[in-house]
């Protein structure tokens, strides 16, 4: 599960960092592959369900997708989506297009990672 690929995939914009963090989402399934595999899948469903929200939902219903998408995305260690919603929760409104336009990218990256992932393991 752990190949070196999987490792070397970076986000766009991120500065080397993966889009998900590997031994935090370890550390957090206590080592379980499957558990991992199952964490990401779920992960993977949320993003596309939240973004798709997100990009529907009101400047009031925005903040509270983003934090829901932010909290899921520090559980399993995608630091780079995790501060794009954090961005996206407290954009003003006047810069919440695009907030939500990075908090998109940041999102098609980690799905993009999260794909590579699950089909090295």
């Amino acid at each position: 599960m752990h190949s070196s690929g999987a490792k070397a995939i970076r986000a766009d914009g991120a500065a080397g960092e993966p889009p998900i963090d590997l031994a935090h989402l370890a550390r957090m399934t206590l080592g379980d592959h499957a558990l991992e595999r199952e964490v990401l899948a779920l992960f993977d469903r949320q993003i596309d369900l939240l973004v798709a929200r997100i990009g529907e939902a009101g400047p009031s219903g925005v903040a509270a997708l983003a934090h829901t998408l932010k909290g899921s995305a520090r559980g399993v260690g995608a630091w780079t989506m995790a501060r794009a919603a954090e961005a996206v929760e407290a954009a003003p409104e006047a810069e919440l297009a695009q907030a939500v336009a990075a908090l998109a990218a940041a999102a098609d990256a980690t799905r993009a990672a999260i794909a590579d992932i699950l089909a090295a393991a």
